[in-house]
């Protein structure tokens, strides 16, 4: 993964990038940072590359990285599959290479379209003047654009900053509709700004008609965007969603009162049983994938005893608990895996103490420094995603006693919570600016950090995690109908509207999460991977009927993912399996750090600086 930068500008005024955006660039990528300057001297224009590496695959390739023809590429992505990489090559000399053998805009699309996994990137295309950039089908890795009228100046870059000064120029996320070539020459002798869009075929609710509306609502002001004239697309990695509905009378007829009986009678079905089989198969090898394409220098020097490669977004819920017991299928015996739980202090915990009978002074000690475990009990940090997540260690260590399994308890206060989100989260979640934004956004930052405390012989002891991949379980509700507006939409509009439900998620998942996401996390010098949205799995999930994926008659923890937690049970899981879905805000009460009653969508005022 890397941070990649691009100022493109028409004048040939030299222009440096934003201090502070290259401060957040760098922390993404630690390993190797450098710059590079290309000019068109007819017409003029002007290209500055910057470009921060984290190594993650085969020899450290240097970025930006140009090839004997001129070509210069930035990429910030993975390769999992589609194009051979072999384990000592790099993914960014491989498709630099690839792209360089291209004598088209079709086979340039021929080629991105054939890579499985998560990229962003911009390459300038030397002998045809013209600068390429783009994001994968779901929008994994984050691309951010702004247009400066004044400069006649475009910026493209993996993360921005915020600031509270007036700007004409504001932060948009490049959507993820296809990919876009800039013609330099053009440009230049026209001192105007036209992006050709080049879309995916097939795109749930972004069919591309000229302009698609995603395109034309983030296109920087002072730019255009049209699409290629020639027509030509990018060929989807997944099959389209199965829309089909179901018959009346269908649904699945269990009415018990044990949501594990529930479960169990439904696996008693063949056809259940080879369902759940299957999707235990495509999603097992989505995890191989992603925690054996690792850096390079763990193939060389093993990690010490308690270090991790591989850490796991965890709270104990059916979807990180699932992505845990695959990772385990995978991972060497021997490595440890790091369980990584946040939870922010309770404030105003009055009542549930006097219940409990604790003294005041005990409540306020300092239990994110050094608790004991008699105290567990009575920590400010016991929030709901803590007690699942403890729960959740169990069942693995049950399931695989021999793995080391460092169960990571990540303790904010507000104070801590306010200091890092002025300095770093903001700037991090721009140009996002909700409530829920704030709320993910920091949760994720803090949990993917890995500072906190982990219990050995009923001792605890400071920790932070080594791994650089970090697997989170985002894409689990959105295809398998997890979220309760997906109950309230299924009661509204039945089965049809369920369905274009599910089919609005995917296509709204890259501004809504991904590109957030990637950010946050990257800014640890991490690597976000996300197994739920491999491509084989995505396929596979569209593929099938909506009430193979989830019935929504059923009871909650049963019903909402309900394959997903038919796949549980046949991993082994217990409780884990039929846990009803709490969102990361609510579940490691971040939402309840600040008092004031909000909206998820309303605007934040605390993500604001200075």
């Amino acid at each position: 993964m890397c941070g990649i930068f691009c100022l493109l500008s028409l004048s040939p005024a030299q222009r440096e990038g934003d201090k502070t955006v290259h401060e957040h660039l760098k922390r993404r990528g630690p390993n190797f940072s450098q710059d590079l300057t290309v000019r068109g001297s007819n017409p003029c224009y002007q290209c500055l590359f910057s470009a921060h590496v984290l190594h993650m695959r085969g020899l450290l390739t240097p970025q930006p990285f140009q090839d004997d023809a001129g070509n210069v590429l930035l990429w910030n992505g993975e390769i999992f599959g589609g194009i051979p990489v072999r384990p000592e090559e790099n993914d960014t000399a491989v498709v630099s290479q690839k792209l360089a053998s291209c004598n088209s805009s079709a086979e340039i699309l021929s080629t991105l379209s054939s890579i499985r996994g998560p990229w962003g990137f911009i390459y300038l295309q030397k002998a045809e003047d013209c600068l390429w950039f783009g994001r994968d089908f779901f929008g994994r890795r984050s691309l951010l654009w702004r247009f400066d009228p004044d400069l006649q100046a475009l910026t493209l870059t993996s993360v921005a900053a915020c600031s509270s000064a007036p700007d004409k120029s504001v932060w948009q996320e490049v959507p993820a509709v296809g990919v876009y070539r800039i013609d330099l020459k053009a440009a230049a002798e026209s001192g105007s700004m036209m992006f050709e869009v080049f879309p995916w075929a097939h795109v749930e609710n972004h069919v591309f008609s000229g302009c698609s509306e995603a395109v034309l609502e983030s296109v920087p002001s002072g730019c255009n965007a049209v699409m290629n004239p020639a027509g030509l697309e990018l060929t989807s990695p997944v099959c389209p969603l199965n829309r089909s509905i179901p018959e009346p009378g269908n649904e699945h007829e269990v009415h018990l009162n044990s949501c594990s009986k529930d479960l169990e009678q439904l696996l008693a079905s063949k056809d259940k049983t080879e369902e759940s089989d299957r999707l235990i198969d495509v999603l097992s090898e989505a995890v191989r994938r992603r925690v054996q394409s690792l850096p390079f220098r763990m193939q060389d020097s093993p990690p010490a005893d308690d270090q991790a490669d591989v850490a796991v977004l965890f709270s104990g819920g059916i979807d990180s608990m699932i992505l845990a017991v695959l990772a385990d299928r995978h991972i060497p015996a021997h490595q440890p895996i790091d369980l990584l739980n946040v939870a922010f202090k309770l404030q105003e915990p009055k009542k549930q103490k006097e219940s409990t009978k604790k003294p005041k002074k005990h409540k306020n000690r300092q239990m994110d420094d050094k608790p004991g475990a008699d105290s567990q009990t009575s920590s400010p940090f016991d929030v709901p995603d803590r007690k699942t997540g403890r729960a959740g260690l169990g069942e693995l260590q049950n399931l695989s006693p021999g793995r080391r399994w460092n169960f990571v308890e990540i303790n904010v206060t507000q104070e801590e919570l306010q200091e890092m989100r002025q300095e770093r989260v903001c700037h991090l979640v721009h140009p996002l600016d909700t409530v829920l934004d704030d709320s993910i956004g920091c949760a994720v930052w803090f949990a993917a950090r890995g500072k906190g405390v982990i219990t050995e012989d009923h001792e605890q002891r400071s920790f932070s995690s080594s791994a650089k991949v970090i697997l989170t379980g985002i894409g689990a509700d959105e295809q398998l109908a997890g979220y309760s507006r997906h109950r309230v939409r299924f009661k509204t509009s039945g089965y049809e509207g369920l369905i274009q439900e599910l089919a609005m998620e995917l296509g709204r998942i890259s501004s809504r999460n991904l590109g957030r996401d990637d950010r946050v996390i990257g800014d640890h010098g991490k690597e976000a991977r996300f197994p739920y949205l491999d491509e084989d799995v995505v396929s596979y999930l569209n593929s099938l009927p909506v009430l193979e994926k989830a019935d929504l008659t059923l009871p909650r923890g049963v019903g909402e993912k309900l394959l997903l937690r038919l796949s549980a049970r046949q991993l082994g899981l217990g409780q884990s399996a039929v846990l009803p879905k709490r969102a990361m805000q609510f579940g490691s009460r971040i939402a309840k750090m600040e008092d004031k009653h909000e909206k998820a969508s309303d605007k934040c005022t605390r993500l604001l600086t200075g």
